[in-house]
């Protein structure tokens, strides 16, 4: 059954409503879009927000979160093999994937991306991942994935952006390791290669002190820092990938790399310090690039380019 106009519009307007409230960094980058793919990517988002949602539910155990996820994830199923469904999510998700050719695995590792914190700890009380080729694993599930699906919303010119936007969420992804060391840890999950942890000589209840406010040790700043070194290492796929993505998506793009970027440089500034406090780009940053984002609009359009 195909939703009415009228349908379709209100349930892209709850995504966009969704993302507004909870994407952040992601939601200044959205702006820069063309209504069509602005609707797309919130659509795409609001799926995210709540399956991770889903999967972060305190309030219900590991089994119990997991039967939740998959009860959801087979009404999705279910909506996008084109059964009725008043769920707007899956009305927006079901229309954006038709339009853009999304391929229904891409969504659903979007979803195991979520999934991968409900498994057993590998080690005591912690989630932890054994090597840095572990934790890419993870980091491919929650950021790579999305940005194979963020290019087909944009649009792109060679097969090689797929490998650049791949890599360019694993940028993202880093630096949101990076940020959250201090809440992750409270939640039992460090996201830290353990390997790395022991050449560094940091403990995982290190972690748990430098939550009280304890100085770090040069060793934990130096963990830290490597983690840095390879997001600004993929970073650089961002740029390469700009080229290569439609010229009205371009600047939506050039956003977004530009807000995550800032924010590894400040928790670089600050020695790797995100312990004290949570470390942001403040919403003057953020809109200021957003201001620079949307005049390469104007001027795409002013040039017939978009």
């Amino acid at each position: 059954m195909t939703p009415s106009a009228s349908d379709l519009s209100a349930a892209y307007r709850t995504c966009t409503q969704i993302a507004r409230r909870e994407a952040k960094n992601f939601y200044y980058a959205f702006l820069a879009l063309p209504k069509p793919k602005r609707d797309a990517i919130c659509a795409v988002y609001a799926f995210m927000r709540h399956a991770d949602d889903l999967s972060d539910d305190e309030s219900r155990g590991r089994e119990q979160r997991r039967a939740d996820l998959d009860a959801w994830l087979d009404s999705w199923h279910s909506a996008a093999a084109g059964q009725p469904t008043s769920d707007p999510v899956f009305l927006a998700l079901s229309d954006t994937r038709r339009r853009f050719n999304i391929p229904l695995e891409l969504l659903d590792q979007l979803v195991q991306g979520t999934a991968m914190d409900l498994e057993s700890p590998a080690t005591g009380a912690y989630d932890t991942y054994a090597t840095f080729n572990d934790l890419r694993r993870y980091c491919y599930f929650v950021a790579s994935v999305v940005g194979l699906v963020c290019i087909r919303i944009f649009g792109y010119s060679t097969p090689r952006a797929e490998a650049l936007a791949e890599e360019t969420g694993l940028a993202f992804q880093l630096t949101n390791i990076l940020r959250d060391v201090r809440e992750d840890a409270a939640r039992g999950r460090i996201y830290l290669p353990l390997d790395e942890m022991q050449q560094h000589g940091v403990r995982m209840e290190d972690l748990t002190a430098l939550r009280s406010g304890a100085q770090m040790t040069a060793g934990q700043r130096a963990l830290l820092g490597s983690i840095a070194q390879r997001a600004e290492h993929f970073y650089r796929s961002g740029r390469q990938l700009l080229p290569l993505i439609a010229a009205d998506a371009r600047p939506a793009l050039w956003v977004l790399v530009r807000i995550y970027h800032d924010l590894l440089r400040r928790i670089e500034q600050r020695n790797f310090d995100v312990f004290s406090e949570r470390v942001t780009v403040p919403v003057s940053a953020r809109v200021a690039i957003l201001m620079r984002g949307l005049l390469q609009v104007l001027r795409n359009r002013l040039l017939g380019r978009a």
